[in-house]
């Protein structure tokens, strides 16, 4: 299994229309990864293709601590 990669962008896109299934899709898949031993990889995408590292999760504690942030702002 690969680490989970996660556009940061896109998390806020879906922050910003309240998709909330589309969110707890992202967020089950994130935490199969993280069961499997792999990693949740947050990324910035710029305006020129490129991509950031922003964050990294790898344990289930800090992947529901993210959670409740994302949706604090539904």
């Amino acid at each position: 299994m690969e680490d989970y990669v996660i556009s940061v962008n896109k998390i806020e896109d879906l922050q910003m229309t309240k998709d909330t299934v589309a969110l707890d899709i992202i967020f089950q898949r994130a935490k199969s990864a993280i069961v499997g031993g792999c990693a949740m990889i947050l990324v910035r995408e710029n305006r020129d293709g490129s991509k950031d590292k922003f964050e990294e999760f790898t344990s289930l504690e800090d992947l529901e601590a993210y959670k409740k942030r994302v949706y604090k702002f539904l």
